[in-house]
């Protein structure tokens, strides 16, 4: 049961379901030189030449539309194009290339060569890129021609000699190759390399930078076989419509852009959505759900936390079949607002840029509102305790993936260029994720922080998750983040930062109204000592609230005072 026979996945995944569908087991086979630029687009490109593949809105409204058979001819000259540039087997390409369509042309030329691609953001200036280039020896870059981004590469160049290769998308300058100008020249067949150029599934392929945030960023190395553990991804988490269109916001320029972008849905061999936007704008990503009949859309909680506070009915959101989101933990406040605005049961997912989605609110699920769902069958998943042995239900510990008798496709190589920290991470039989939960009685896991993020305040330990959850309940916060700040006494205190809705205005008063509300619902180990009303969170690119800034700045500002 499961997958039909002519499905391009059919050769390399074998899955399990019960009688409505429900994910059972998934086992990958013949993946020993499985790569997914041959395996699946240029398959597709024969089975369905004229299957919408993706949909492209640029900035300025325009609309192209690419079938996979244009994916595979596109990616063909783009592999003929970089090869005479120089980039062979091995070689480690960056992509700065936002929303731009170029990025799926370029990425398959990369897995069509057997080099490596770096998706990176636009967003980073010349130290970001000189650690970059350095930690992870890259050899080429292509980069958007919108904004800066290029003259910070020329910067970080001066002192990085080893890049071979800089090509421009949109436009050119002096010392950059122009893509729009040279790819047209190149023919659209490209063998499959044999012989010395051949490359195995075991290969690196993709090399994401890790948010880093105490130190510099890990790089997460995977190998070919990666594309294969989004299967899970797109089917039972955000069970695409091969006949439909899925939108996730994300940028190229991180790894949950490669969660829902290219890989699980063209496995499903359902389309995808893409808005070339700089700035998010929900009314403009539900004008374009309404306008485009969008049946599928992921995006982060910091996407729907803002969405409940609008007039949701003013859009014709009909054509929605199921929505998801990751990235951080939601609160089931925003759950619950979501579904009674639109009907529509956010299906919450929880995973890593080192995994592929490894916990879900799957395919037949039955939600609870404010938890990640159940361990998917992909991954052998259990919360460890500080001691090394397995937490009993509501016993809270680490969530760890087992590997000890298989390492799992999807889950990462190791941490590029740094055997301490993949040690550190990946060992005894396990991989640590440094993230913190508890299981109910049920098999339901419910996120507590990163370990790193839980607070030891008078021997309590006490994760910010559940105290953010009651201050988010309220209806003039917006977003809000729990850290801890130094106490004399109980040695940590916690701080809650807030950011309130359009219209409420910060008051002591207003502070005394949520701490009656706190006060009537949580423990009083866990009240706030302080509450802190500000503009905004710091945010990672990829919209996670960033804690660790907010702690950082206060303990430090607490050192120098001292």
């Amino acid at each position: 049961m499961g997958m039909e026979k002519d499905s391009v996945a059919a050769p390399f995944i074998e899955v399990e379901e019960d009688g409505n569908g429900v994910l059972q087991s998934i086992h990958f086979k013949n993946s020993e030189n499985f790569n997914f630029a041959f395996d699946v687009v240029d398959k597709l490109a024969k089975k369905c030449p004229d299957k919408l593949a993706m949909l492209h809105i640029a900035r300025d409204g325009s609309e192209r539309s690419f079938t996979f058979y244009d994916m595979a001819r596109y990616s063909s000259k783009v592999a003929n194009y970089l090869q005479f540039l120089g980039i062979g087997k091995g070689d480690k390409v960056m992509l700065v290339l936002k929303r731009h369509y170029q990025f799926w042309f370029a990425i398959l030329a990369l897995h069509k060569i057997g080099a490596v691609a770096i998706p990176a953001t636009n967003l980073l200036l010349k130290s970001d890129f000189e650690y970059r280039f350095k930690a992870a020896d890259v050899d080429a870059i292509l980069c958007t021609a919108d904004g800066p981004v290029s003259r910070e590469v020329d910067k970080a160049t001066r002192s990085y000699k080893k890049l071979k290769v800089k090509v421009m998308v949109g436009a050119s300058r002096p010392g950059w190759r122009s893509f729009n100008k040279e790819v047209k020249y190149f023919s659209s067949h490209f063998s499959r390399p044999k012989g010395e150029a051949a490359f195995s599934a075991d290969d690196p392929s993709i090399m994401f930078f890790t948010s880093g945030t105490t130190s510099y960023p890990k790089i997460t190395t995977h190998n070919f076989k990666y594309p294969l553990g989004h299967y899970v991804t797109a089917k039972y988490w955000h069970q695409v419509d091969p006949d439909g269109i899925h939108f996730a916001i994300s940028d190229t320029g991180w790894g949950k852009a490669l969660w829902g972008k290219i890989y699980g849905q063209w496995l499903c061999e359902a389309a995808i959505f893409t808005y070339d936007f700089d700035d998010f704008d929900a009314k403009e990503i539900l004008q374009m759900i309404e306008k485009y009949k969008i049946t599928t859309f992921c995006a982060p909680p910091t996407v729907y936390r803002v969405m409940v506070h609008m007039k949701l009915d003013q859009y014709d959101l009909s054509s929605l079949q199921h929505v998801t989101t990751a990235g951080e933990a939601l609160n089931p406040e925003i759950f619950e607002k979501f579904k009674s605005k639109t009907g529509l049961t956010l299906m919450e997912g929880f995973g890593q840029t080192e995994t592929t989605l490894t916990i879900g609110n799957l395919v037949g699920t039955e939600p609870k509102p404010g938890s990640m769902g159940k361990p998917s069958p992909q991954y052998a998943v259990e919360i460890m305790l500080p001691d090394g042995s397995l937490a009993q239900p509501e016993e809270e510990g680490e969530i760890v993936i087992k590997t000890k008798e298989e390492i799992p496709d999807g889950l990462f190589m190791e941490y590029y260029g740094d055997e301490e920290k993949t040690q550190a991470a990946w060992h005894d039989g396990y991989y640590h994720t440094g993230d913190t939960a508890y299981c109910d009685e049920d098999g339901y896991f419910w996120y507590v922080g990163r370990t790193d993020d839980v607070i030891k305040s008078s021997g309590y330990r006490i994760g910010p998750f559940e105290i953010e959850n009651e201050i988010m309940k309220l209806p003039y916060v917006l977003e809000c983040a729990v850290t801890s700040v130094p106490d004399p006494i109980r040695g940590q205190a916690i701080k809650a930062s807030i950011v309130l809705t359009n219209g409420a205005e910060a008051s002591d008063r207003l502070k005394s109204e949520i701490m009656k509300s706190l006060k009537k619902n949580i423990a009083s180990y866990k009240w706030p000592k302080i509450l802190d009303f500000t503009k905004e969170l710091p945010k990672t690119i990829s919209g996670k609230i960033r804690r660790k800034e907010i702690k950082e700045n206060d303990w430090n500002e607490n050192e120098d005072t001292e």
